[in-house]
């Protein structure tokens, strides 16, 4: 195959694109069944206490409905734990918890129904508010996924004590939720001793092993079909407690059931982002240079299940400095369990620490450009290896180049068109480059044509065709003679859609599958958790720089973004058409989250009052101008066979951060808890 006719690098359409457009692609709950029944979800009413008891007597007594089930009734879950013990107590431990389930002939009779369930409660104090002096704050084992909680090395506060420039100041954000357009969805249907589920997550393999672990099955007696996911950023990486629910509401009734979570309902039962209050304190000389870093951070989780997410994380690798220090401390409230969002610690984790980069250029009266470049270090400041690739400089200088930075006026509030002000910011992002076992089936049949299986995840990445790219580059055929089949917990464990390492992990499979079919064989099934890797210890990962502009109305306090560019350098991309999609999708949530999300939390309901999307507010087209972005040409064999890296989520790492600079820019108002609303910003203009 000539290097003009390559898959890998060239602008491929989604290979179901039609499918979606024409209304033919079929989504979790729409997967037709015979005699299915339909399940609805009761919630708690209360924060915290117990439940009394459950009277599903009026429920009953409507037309059409089969059955009530809580925790007087439901089968035990002996194997289940936290969030995914459905109804196996009488606890309540946030508002919002399922407390019931009702299962009727139709969707309209179960919801209403679930209006009729009377649940008594015996009410207990709660506590939901997150503050740096909570009396129950504590340091978790580790953070996620498995990191160290604290670091430290050299002396921090004798750095900061001898610097001539310091910063410490607290950044906060929200707490944030996931809104995929695709609401969490479910089948289940026992039959022949197992169980298939129909079901939109972000990996079926992971789900078949958690829900077979929950009834006490064996993962092959448990089928999970994801074919199409309308979107997820983390709310579908693991079984949610809809996906056990509709498990167990099959079982009891002997049917197949539907159930889909409803946008409110998402609010509490399917993840967010924890809120965050982090502290950074940075020392440094004149000339920009840090010789100290201190990150702390307090975040909540429930009291449930533990969720610690790594926000101090990316400090720990991303600037020089002699003296470093990371922290992360955890309060159990009687809120829903935090879990994982687009870039979980990386984004809220970056918006703090490029905000204090920014605010320590202006202390030192340096281009915040280059006050990055100046503190480019040589290795990874914190394992002490050498980076497989780091082309963060190079991001920097072609995003200024591109972006037009060098108009930009160092002095804020400075510019003024009419009653809009005008100004820049510039943030950088970074995302770790990583891949995992994963198993692939490939076939080579008569006519020429090769069919390729493995349990991957399209949440609508593009998935199902990168993987056809690679498998047709490494066979060398045309695409057309490859078909890719995803989706279905039958083709083996894999790697689930998350943590930006789907594409590598599934891809290094699906290589190594072709590469036999190669040698002659006609049907092979690999595993590359047997790969072996007898290279040295390198730090992998992916680096970006965004540059921003913002328009604030002077009267109203309003804030837009006309212009935004994005620089990245992630390894090879696999395809730039639906690269290009990932990188503006990731800079939209990065705007959204800065001027636009938040969860707002009632203390004395202990309830999310803006739950739904009237109330919870993301960019859509008209919140967002021009976007560019480009990447940087390098290849990271080290990562994967492919040489890319993941790029679902450095998108939106650091794009917080450069609208927040951008603000100050405009305004000379620096806003350190996001989001940056006009009430933040009218009156001080």
């Amino acid at each position: 195959m000539s290097v003009l006719t390559r898959s890998i690098g060239a602008p491929v359409d989604r290979i179901e694109g039609r499918e979606k457009v024409a209304g033919e692609a079929t989504y979790a709950f729409e997967y037709e069944q015979e005699n299915v029944a339909y399940a609805a979800i009761v919630q708690s009413t209360i924060a915290k206490g117990t439940v009394r008891a459950v009277d599903p007597a009026r429920a009953l007594a409507l037309p059409g409905v089969l059955a009530v089930l809580s925790h007087e009734n439901a089968p035990a879950l002996p194997s289940a734990e936290g969030e995914l013990a459905v109804l196996q107590s009488s606890e309540i431990s946030y508002r919002g918890q399922i407390v019931a389930a009702v299962i009727a002939d139709s969707l309209e009779t179960a919801r209403h129904a679930g209006q009729l369930v009377r649940v008594d409660y015996d009410v207990a104090e709660h506590d939901v508010e997150l503050r740096s002096d909570h009396p129950g704050l504590y340091k978790p084992d580790r953070v996620n996924p498995n990191h160290p909680t604290d670091t430290e090395e050299g002396d921090v506060e004798r750095a900061r004590a001898a610097a001539p420039i310091t910063v410490d100041e607290t950044y906060t954000t929200p707490a944030q939720h996931n809104n995929p357009m695709e609401p969490h969805a479910t089948i289940a249907v026992w039959e022949d001793g197992g169980l298939t589920l129909y079901d939109s997550n972000q990996g079926a393999w992971r789900v078949a092993q958690t829900v077979a672990e929950v009834f006490g099955l064996e993962t092959r007696q448990v089928r999970v079909i994801s074919r199409h996911v309308g979107g997820a950023f983390g709310s579908k990486g693991t079984p949610r407690p809809n996906v056990v629910l509709a498990a167990m509401c099959a079982q009891h009734v002997r049917r197949a059931v539907k159930l889909a979570v409803t946008r409110q309902q998402m609010f509490t039962i399917t993840g967010y982002r924890t809120p965050t209050i982090q502290r950074l304190r940075l020392g440094a000389a004149r000339d920009g240079r840090l010789s100290a870093i201190a990150h702390d951070v307090v975040e909540q989780t429930s009291t449930v299940q533990e969720f610690a997410e790594q926000t101090a994380l990316a400090t720990r690798m991303m600037y020089a400095s002699p003296n470093r220090r990371t922290t992360h401390r955890l309060v159990a409230l009687n809120v829903p369990t935090p879990s994982w969002m687009r870039a979980p610690g990386e984004c809220p984790g970056m918006y703090a620490l490029e905000s204090a980069l920014d605010e320590l250029a202006i202390a030192c009266e340096l281009d915040p450009v280059e006050v990055r470049i100046r503190n480019e270090p040589d290795i990874d400041p914190e394992s002490g290896n050498r980076f497989s690739t780091r082309n963060l400089i190079a991001c920097l200088r072609e995003g200024a180049e591109r972006f037009g930075w060098s108009e930009r006026d160092p002095k804020p509030a400075s510019r003024r068109e009419g009653r809009w002000m005008t100004g820049m910011g510039v943030a950088s992002s970074t995302y770790p480059a990583r891949r995992a076992p994963s198993t692939a089936h490939a076939r080579a049949k008569a006519d020429g044509t090769f069919t390729i299986r493995v349990t991957a995840s399209d949440i609508g990445t593009g998935a199902r065709t990168v993987l056809t790219q690679i498998a047709a580059d490494t066979l060398e055929v045309p695409l057309e003679h490859v078909h890719v089949e995803i989706g279905d917990s039958e083709f083996g464990q894999a790697m689930l859609a998350g943590g930006s390492m789907g594409t590598s992990s599934w891809g290094a499979a699906v290589v190594k599958a072709c590469r036999l079919l190669r040698t002659g064989e006609t049907e092979v099934s690999v595993d590359t958790s047997e790969d072996a890797d007898s290279s040295e210890p390198l730090a992998k990962h992916a680096f970006g720089a965004q540059f921003v502009e913002v328009r604030v109305d002077v009267d109203t306090g309003e804030a837009r973004v006309p212009r935004a560019v994005g620089v990245f350098a992630c390894g090879r991309i696999i395809n730039p058409k639906t690269a290009r999609s990932q990188f503006i999708g990731g800079m939209t949530m990065g705007v959204s989250m800065a001027l636009l999300e938040e969860t707002l939390l009632d203390p004395h309901l202990g309830a999310y009052v803006n739950h739904d999307l009237a109330m919870y507010h993301v960019a859509t087209n008209a919140d967002v101008g021009e976007i560019d972005v480009t990447w940087i040409d390098e290849e990271d064999l080290h990562v994967n066979p492919m040489g890319s890296k993941g790029i679902g989520e450095i998108g939106i790492v650091g794009t917080a951060a450069a609208v927040a600079n951008a603000v100050y820019n405009a305004t000379g108002v620096r806003v350190r808890d996001l989001p940056i609303t006009p009430a933040k910003l009218v009156g001080k203009l």
